[in-house]
């Protein structure tokens, strides 16, 4: 299972690719053969680098859902729509699809903002701008993970 982890910065060239720095092409090394998926992300202007496996997984979640119910169509159809495959290239390059480029207004300038299992793919000046927004992170904290415990007790550290 993957744990990537790190903010990277890159440059897109004149055609639309992006090079994997070395630090993140290291962390992804087990997936860089099965290729991935990169399609919109569903809450931020940004999109979302899948490896293979994990998009697969995400797909048999959806999978699941009844397609007989509108909301769960509706939902798989936006969140599918323009999906797409990406390998690296000989030069170890992804070419981002041009019509993913235009929803969140990448730009040439990108933050690659690694999330565990996938990577989102932000313009840099979105990402700082994201960063910039007032949030209590002590209160979401204690939301999000207040409830689930700990069965393993402190880490020990020494």
């Amino acid at each position: 299972m993957l744990n990537l982890l790190g903010e990277y910065d890159v440059r897109l060239d004149a055609k639309g690719r992006l090079v994997l720095p070395a630090g993140l092409k290291k962390q992804m090394a087990p997936a860089l053969a099965e290729g991935f998926v990169i399609n919109r992300d569903v809450f931020r202007p940004c999109l979302v680098l899948y490896p293979r496996q994990v998009w697969e997984a995400t797909s048999r979640m959806l999978g699941r859902l009844n397609r007989f119910v509108e909301k769960n169509m509706d939902f798989i159809r936006r969140f599918t729509a323009g999906a797409t495959h990406l390998e690296l290239d000989n030069s170890g390059r992804l070419l981002l699809p041009r019509a993913l480029m235009d929803d969140p207004k990448l730009g040439k300038e990108l933050k690659l903002v690694c999330l565990g299992d996938r990577v989102e793919v932000w313009s840099k000046a979105g990402y700082t701008q994201m960063r910039k927004e007032k949030v209590d992170l002590s209160a979401l904290a204690e939301d999000v993970m207040g409830s689930l415990g700990n069965d393993s007790g402190p880490a020990d550290i020494s």
